[in-house]
């Protein structure tokens, strides 16, 4: 099942599969996409196109095992185009990559964590449109630290915005 959006600046294209289903805890696909924009946003990334994939551990375990030869879910893959960019078409947006996570994992890990699933669902969502804007903490602990500020940064500034919005689903 797929459903676009298009912005000004950002298109976005939401992906179930697996076992995954909208709404996960109070995040319908409107609220997904707005978080989506304001992180684009925020990150400074604008003409921009970016896939979000939301699905189970199965899944994701399977691309974890293929691309990361990790064979265990993970909460979140991102694939970014800019590492091997596609050929672009002048004046249509940037292709950013895909934004892959497990709900399951989200789930587990709110209730780890203590916070609420559509938070942490909301940070792992940040967390991998960082790496598609090029952040990557496994580089250095200096680069760990910037992506973890503007994640934070982000995180404050969306759950602000967000929460002061109606959300029909």
């Amino acid at each position: 099942m797929k459903k676009s959006s298009t912005s000004k600046k950002t298109k976005i294209s939401i992906f179930l599969e697996g076992g995954a289903v909208l709404p996960f805890a109070g995040i319908s696909r409107r609220r997904l996409r707005l978080a989506v924009e304001r992180t684009c946003e925020m990150a400074d990334l604008s003409e921009t196109s970016v896939s979000v994939i939301l699905t189970d551990d199965r899944e994701i375990r399977e691309l974890n095992k293929r691309y990361r030869k990790k064979n265990r879910p993970t909460d979140v893959i991102s694939f970014a185009y800019r590492e091997d960019p596609f050929p672009s078409v002048v004046g249509a947006p940037e292709t950013l990559g895909d934004v892959y996570i497990s709900l399951e994992r989200a789930a587990e890990q709110a209730r780890h964590y203590g916070v609420a699933p559509a938070e942490e669902l909301l940070r792992l969502l940040v967390h991998g449109i960082l790496h598609l804007a090029g952040y990557d903490h496994e580089r250095s602990v200096r680069e760990e630290t910037k992506m973890r500020n503007k994640e934070d940064e982000i995180l404050a500034r969306l759950t602000r915005r967000l929460s002061s919005r109606s959300d029909p689903t």
